[in-house]
């Protein structure tokens, strides 16, 4: 481990945190709230101090190894959360630090969570920090600072690879850079148009800019209490959960359309899987709440909705679907365990991974059957290489034994199971609501500020996926003259 590379590239991620801090800031004095506006300058001046420090630890060969990215990721994933949680605490709105750094990483984790019971007490500063933070935490925080700081390629690699969901991460360009550019420009072309649209239906100016920020980074934060359901408008609920669908897809099949590979990008075998995973769940729902609301419209309306929230993990919510029967209910928990694509914003196990773990299944049977036969798994008609094979397997194996183990801690804070479990859920797939005491019209403050911070680092092994997080306290991580042992300890 290169402790002099890891602290000067850590400094530049916080320099980036602090100078966004400024938009926030701005907003506060624009408003008039000056005491929101004090609180976000006693972030920014202390550690804007110590980002530039860091920023100065230098040495001659600034190349970074793969172990070095990987503690790179998870340190400044933490780092960040615990430094955009000081303003949000000197607010007042919170009752203690441990609660906005709750909130905060649920932000950055596009989590959506809260531990509010009235998110509109907040100031316009500190609500717009907290729905920008799903912005950027939405494509990947690394993968901004990547587009406006210069790094050697091979070493961003390793930063993308690390923090970049789905069982495999590459370059659209042979420049890191230039596709970190590529992929934030449809980033916020996509945002920037559902900010249009949401305003010409009617919206505020600053909620089309909170839910864009939602939507788009797929995190789910209302400003109200009420969320979306206040404006109580069928074209805002469709327009939003299209979008939300829109950026549950893998980022690079936009690149594909954008250089006219319009047909290559429409066959990618993980877009089918997950459109037709939305449309049967669509159907499903449909049927099974049609004889309780008994009007086409509105059945059509909360379970379009309310499927592309929990499939591509955003969270909003327009309906209580808490007291839907059962089988709705199950068909959304299965969809938060799913999730949607790879390389999109949204958090779930990604669909990618559901097809190689199926198609690894079907392809043991047939060895069984056939101990002579070479059956390899491929998706898109290309065999799927050993190492994405096995790197998809430990991911499963290591997120059942994190569940499980999740769960039984939880249990010490004597709730119901089934708010545990899915608590569980929607944090460790960066969704937001559950079901019980978590579902869409509660909120985590049921919880003791302990069982808070274990569900803050489920938000961020989950939007991490695991072994970033696992990198930074696997001690063969921090010595050089140690190989790496984590996946064969796992």
């Amino acid at each position: 481990m290169n402790k002099k590379i890891i602290i000067n590239n850590i400094g530049k991620i916080i320099l980036v945190e602090v100078l966004l801090m400024l938009i926030p800031l701005g907003i506060s004095l624009g408003y008039g709230e000056y005491q929101d506006a004090f609180a976000f300058l006693c972030a920014i001046i202390p550690v804007g101090i110590v980002s530039l420090i860091c920023i100065r630890v230098k040495e001659p060969n600034m190349t970074l190894s793969s172990r070095d990215g990987y503690i790179i990721v998870a340190a400044s994933w933490i780092i960040i959360s615990l430094v955009g949680a000081i303003p949000m605490y000197i607010t007042g709105a919170f009752s203690s630090y441990i609660s906005a750094f709750f909130e905060i990483v649920s932000g950055f984790t596009t989590t959506g969570a809260s531990v509010m019971e009235e998110p509109g007490v907040l100031g316009h500063g500190p609500q717009f920090f907290r729905c920008f933070s799903h912005w950027i935490g939405g494509m990947g925080v690394l993968v901004f600072v990547l587009m406006i700081i210069p790094m050697e390629n091979d070493s961003s690699m390793h930063l993308v690879r690390a923090e970049v969901p789905g069982p495999t991460a590459g370059k659209l360009v042979p420049r890191m850079k230039t596709t970190s550019r590529i992929l934030y420009g449809i980033y916020t072309a996509l945002t920037l148009l559902l900010f249009l649209l949401l305003k010409i239906c009617g919206m505020p100016v600053f909620d089309a800019f909170c839910y864009s920020f939602g939507a788009a980074g797929t995190g789910g934060f209302g400003i109200t209490s009420a969320g979306i359901s206040a404006y109580n408008s069928y074209t805002i609920e469709m327009i939003v959960a299209v979008f939300m669908l829109l950026f549950g897809v893998n980022f690079n099949l936009y690149y594909l359309i954008l250089i006219g590979k319009i047909k290559e990008a429409l066959n990618t075998e993980e877009l089918k899987v997950y459109l037709s995973i939305v449309i049967f769940s669509v159907v499903a729902i449909f049927a099974n709440l049609y004889p309780l609301y008994r009007n086409f419209a509105e059945v059509f309306r909360v379970s379009f909705f309310q499927v592309a929230t929990i499939i591509t993990t955003t969270g909003f919510a327009t309906a209580d679907f808490a007291t839907w029967p059962m089988f709705s209910q199950h068909i959304l928990v299965l969809l938060m365990i799913i999730g949607a694509c790879a390389g999109s914003t949204a958090g779930g196990m990604k669909v990618s991974r559901i097809i190689i773990l199926w198609k690894s299944m079907i392809a043991e049977i047939r060895g069984i059957i056939n101990p002579k036969q070479v059956i390899s798994v491929r998706m898109n008609g290309q065999p799927v290489d050993k190492k994405t094979l096995d790197s998809t397997r430990i991911y499963v194996a290591a997120y059942c034994i994190l569940v499980g183990l999740s769960v039984l801690i939880l249990s010490v804070n004597e709730l119901d199971f089934t708010t545990n479990v899915t608590a569980v859920f929607a944090c460790f797939n960066n969704i937001g609501p559950g079901l019980s005491l978590v579902g869409p019209t509660a909120n985590y403050s049921c919880y003791s500020d302990w069982a808070k911070l274990i569900l803050a680092f489920l938000m961020l092994t989950g939007r991490l996926e695991i072994f970033p997080l696992f990198m930074l306290f696997a001690r063969s991580a921090h010595d050089q003259r140690r190989p790496l042992k984590l996946h064969k300890r796992l």
